[in-house]
């Protein structure tokens, strides 16, 4: 199998490690060429220097970069990928990005006779590292099932969710639950916290009960640490969810707490924690104190 990734971020980078380990022929493509150079030296295979080429003969090209408009620029402009993709390929865009521009991918993805996936991943860098990541599809069911095996290299979970578009719509989902419960974990840390309780005492007790989480779980030493150089940054998720909140709104749901809690990450970034984990809504109710 012949592929490329184009993308080599804290996720992109490990997750086409994986598929170059599995025995696929990678070859990648990243705006900062150190960064590919890196790549290539420690899994192998080939890089190029533009996207273009990195697709050119590749069965399955892969996305993960920022933004909606940084999907567009590697993937429609002159030197995209959609320049030299084949008939029969298939796009697989692991970016989290909006809905209306998956459906926009899909659409000139068709006029080309390429297959589209969009495709946006939860579990983060440490997800992408151990090959456990989750993955939200929307797609056609002939795509999804060419590209599945292949995705099922990073991931512990691919589940196809309906047409482009369904599975951005599903990370959105994925965004707002977790917003609302680092706000709750916060919210509940500072109670302990101000009652002259052990807090970590506390969470040791609580987690083995219904008020369990993943981010509990793996995040609350690190909160009662003040420690937020990790993780999923705070800007990323202030644009995921701004993007949930366009859509809520066009369906007329008004997501309250969604709002809310994106108001409390302004907070953070007015506090320079733009690049601290979400975790650090509980850095907020310390009034900005990492302590």
């Amino acid at each position: 199998m012949r592929v490329a990734f184009i993308g080599l971020g804290v996720m992109g980078f490990p997750m086409a490690g994986h598929l170059q380990r599995a025995g696929c022929q990678v070859t990648v493509f990243n705006r900062t060429t150190s960064r590919a150079e890196q790549w290539a030296q420690r899994f192998g295979g080939w890089l190029e220097t533009n996207p273009a080429r990195a697709a050119e003969g590749a069965d399955i090209v892969f996305t993960c970069v920022g933004n909606d408009d940084d999907v567009r620029s590697v993937v429609l402009a002159d030197t995209g990928v959609f320049s030299t993709m084949q008939p029969g390929s298939i796009l697989v865009d692991h970016t989290t990005a909006s809905a209306k521009l998956a459906r926009e991918l899909a659409q000139a993805a068709r006029s080309r006779e390429v297959g589209f996936l969009d495709a946006p991943v939860s579990g983060g860098q440490a997800g992408a590292e151990n090959g456990k990541l989750t993955v939200m599809v929307g797609g056609s069911t002939t795509s999804f099932d060419k590209a599945r095996p292949i995705i099922e290299h990073y991931a512990r979970c691919v589940r196809h969710l309906g047409p482009a578009g369904n599975g951005q719509l599903a990370k959105m989902a994925n965004q707002i639950c977790i917003a609302g419960i680092l706000q709750g974990l916060a919210e509940g840390m500072q109670f302990a916290r101000l009652a002259g309780l052990d807090v970590a005492a506390v969470i040791e007790v609580i987690s083995r009960g219904a008020a369990q989480s993943w981010q509990m779980e793996n995040r609350y030493k690190t909160m009662l640490a003040g420690e937020y150089d990790h993780g999923f940054a705070v800007d990323w998720m202030r644009k995921d969810l701004a993007m949930a909140l366009e859509e809520a709104g066009g369906m007329g749901f008004d997501m309250e707490l969604t709002r809310m809690v994106d108001g409390y990450y302004a907070e953070v970034q007015a506090m320079g924690g733009g690049r601290w984990d979400t975790s650090s809504l509980f850095a907020r109710l310390n009034g900005g104190s990492r302590d």
